[in-house]
Order: structure tokens, then sequence, then C-alpha cells
């Protein structure tokens, strides 16, 4: 098959969707199927990269690290026609994503959407950020996956959340898994060496972008209590961000044993999570939390908040801890219960994490996402639940409220979505 896959969001940016679209991208290629990636331009991207099309972009978008698309140029549609795409798989509602629809409608291919993100969560990214603005947000996107002709769900929990939201086509549920075997590689010890760790430190890792919208304050406040009453208890983190500074703040009283390891490389980063004796998580905004998979693929049990996309990945009291509770106290405990468990129950706990990975893996979900492209060919491409006409009427109406998306008036574009279609959102 060849398969177009548009993108807002592509390494060397740091982010679950980039890793994601990487992950299947290559998983294909190796499969035979030609695959071209359509992404913005983003600083420190290599000069050659075969099968990558890159369109111009606004970096650092509003003190953000993600490039936002400018005006898309006409030789990207003259590119991907002569590309001859059988499959153009968006992974994003917005901007690209619009592209991706009139992309679909005019070459007359299947559109697959994957709804990563949570995004009314990822409003404080654009001016004007408000209530209306998330209402807005949610609207649009659902009237977008609307569009598609099938929906992949990170999780089940996501599933039946845009079922709930009336998403009437075909939703299925594709995580995007783990390559297992990247991590037959890598020392966590060797990876203590060099980042000053202790053998005997009982080490709490993190990974992933250092963003206002993965509760770190909460995380850094309760690793914090850890540290000041376990006197071999190390923080380990990996990643950069915008809040990265106000993590430090938090966790300037146990300074001497936090670790900063910034950006890795995947092999460094496969180490890295080696390393660790518990992995904390308390984002609440994941569709899948994809750093939690590649945790418990090394092997490390995980304490994290229950939240959509992690409850189907951590067993409370199997492969590590799911908290109902927010509060700090209680996350800290459960770290520390990890920390105070016997060799042999630890032991346990790392078992049943790798066993919860392998039951994830990159290769299963690059099947079914296979199957349901194959699926699409063999059927119609006009959307389930509207015809052609009503589609493309859709398609120019989110082209339009994109400028107020970005602009922050969110409340004039919610009128204006209301008085057109009727429905408030």
């Amino acid at each position: 098959m060849k398969i177009v896959m548009m993108t807002n969001t592509y390494a060397p940016h740091v982010g679950g969707v980039a890793r994601s679209v990487q992950a299947f991208a290559g998983e294909y290629r190796r499969r035979g199927h030609e695959v071209l990636v359509v992404c913005p331009e983003f600083e420190g991207a290599p000069a050659e990269e075969p099968g990558v099309l890159r369109v111009p972009a606004l970096q650092n978008f509003n003190g953000s690290d993600f490039s936002v698309v400018l005006t898309v140029p006409r030789t990207l549609r003259t590119a991907i026609e002569a590309f001859a795409p059988d499959i153009i798989h968006s992974h994003h509602p917005f901007l690209l994503g619009s592209t991706a629809v009139r992309l679909a409608r005019s070459l007359n291919c299947p559109l697959v959407f994957t709804h990563h993100t949570m995004y009314e969560q990822y409003t404080h990214y654009v001016p004007g950020d408000s209530p209306a603005m998330q209402r807005f947000v949610v609207h649009l996107s659902t009237n977008y996956a609307n569009l598609s002709d099938e929906v992949f769900a990170p999780s089940e929990s996501v599933a039946e959340i845009l079922r709930h939201r009336k998403v009437r086509v075909p939703i299925r549920v594709v995580p995007t898994g783990v390559n297992m075997a990247e991590y037959a590689l890598g020392s966590g010890n060797g990876f203590r060496q060099i980042m000053g760790l202790p053998d005997d430190a009982f080490v709490i890792g993190h990974v992933g972008r250092l963003a206002a919208e993965k509760n770190l304050g909460f995380l850094a406040e309760a690793v914090a209590q850890v540290l000041a009453e376990v006197p071999t208890a190390h923080f380990l983190v990996a990643g950069h961000g915008a809040s990265e500074d106000a993590l430090r703040a938090t966790l300037a009283g146990v300074s001497e044993r936090v670790h900063f390891a910034g950006v890795l490389e995947r092999r460094f980063l496969v180490s890295a999570y080696k390393a660790m004796d518990v992995f904390a998580f308390a984002s609440k905004s994941e569709t899948q939390g994809m750093v939690v998979s590649e945790a418990m693929a090394a092997g490390v049990p995980v304490v994290a908040l229950d939240a959509p996309g992690v409850r189907e990945v951590v067993r409370d009291g199997e492969n590590g801890r799911l908290l109902k509770g927010t509060d700090t106290a209680g996350f800290a405990g459960a770290l520390r219960g990890v920390a105070d468990l016997p060799l042999d129950r630890r032991a346990a706990l790392r078992e049943a994490a790798c066993r919860t990975a392998e039951a994830m893996s990159l290769e299963h979900s690059a099947d079914t996402a296979l199957g349901a492209y194959a699926a699409l060919l063999a059927s119609p491409t006009v959307p389930a639940s509207e015809d052609a006409d009503e589609a493309w009427s859709r398609t120019l109406r989110l082209l339009r409220t994109e400028w107020d998306l970005l602009s922050g008036m969110a409340d004039a574009a919610v009128a204006r979505d209301t008085q057109r279609d009727g429905t408030p959102p």
C-alpha cells in the first residue's frame, strides 16, 4: 500500500504523536509498504529525510515547542498526486488535518483519523484560552472525526469518550504499541554511572515533554516528599519543555538528588528507563500514555493517577499502582510503598510490567491498522454518515474557523458554527 501520514508534529519534536507516527511509518516500511510523512518544518530536522515532506511553519508557537503550519504550498498537492496514495491518514484535526480532508476527497482516497489528543486540555497554547475555546475545540474535533471514514482511538477509554461525543463513523482501538526489540538493548547500570546515580539508589523516573498539561507541579511535590523522607531516593527526568524551570524550583530543596538528562536519543532513552526502579506519571490529559508502556517494556513498574488511556495499562497492585485520589501525599506514599517492598515483590512487579508491554506490541497494532486500511480500500470512500457535498461543506467551514482558533476568537467561532449547524457545542 501507499500511505500518506499527515501530522502537525514530527521528529525532532519530542512528544507522543510524533513518536507514534514515526513508529508506525517505520513498521509499515519494514513490511514493504510505501509511506510519505507530511509534517511542518522544525528546528533541528535533518536536511535529508527520505519519505518525509516538510511544509513551512511558524516555530515555537505562542511560547510552546510546537510548529504551526503556515500557507500550504501548491507543490504539496503535486507531490502527493505523484505519490498516488491508497490511504490518507490524518493525525490532527487542524492545520494539516484540513489539508488531509481536501486531498482525500479530491483524490478519492479513504481518510483515517487518529484521535491522539484530548484537545480541550491543550488550549492554553492558543491566545484567548477560555471555556468557550475548550468547547469549540471539542466541537471542531468531533466534526472532523465525522468527516473521516474511520477513527483510530489509542485506547478504549478514548473510544468511549468519542462515542459519547457522537462520533458516528467506525471507531477502532489502535494503540501505538511498543517495539519490544529496542528494549533488549541498553544498560541501566551504565546510564546510572553516566548520571552519577549510586548503585544502591532507589530511582524514581519520569520521561516526557515538560509541559503544563502534564500535571508536573503535582508530580514534583510528591517526589520532593519522597526524596525528603527516603535518603536513598533519587529522581531522574528525561525530557525538556517550558515547565522545566518550575519543576526545578519545586525540587530545589532536594536538588542534589535530582538528575535532568534532557532529551535523549532512543538508544539512550532505553537505558534511562532501565536505570529506574519506578516510573512516576501524574498526567491526566493522555489518550494512551506511551511513556507508561515504554517504561513497562523496560520492566519498570508505574505509579500513576487514574486517567483515560493510563487505566488500560496500569493494573493496581499487579504492575504498579493506579491511584484514584489526587493528593500528593497519597502519590508519595505509593512511591515509597514500592521502595519498601522486598526484592522478590519488586521483581514480580517488573515481570508483570514486561508481560503488559509484550501484549501491547507495535507489531500487533500495525496488524490492526493495516487490516483497517485494507478493509477501507475494499469499500466506498464516501463518509458513512454524510454525503460528499455535506462533507465538503463541513471541510470548508473547518478551514474558515482555523484562523479563529489561532487568533483566540473562540466565542465568535462557536457562535458562527452554532448558527450554521444548528447544534451548540
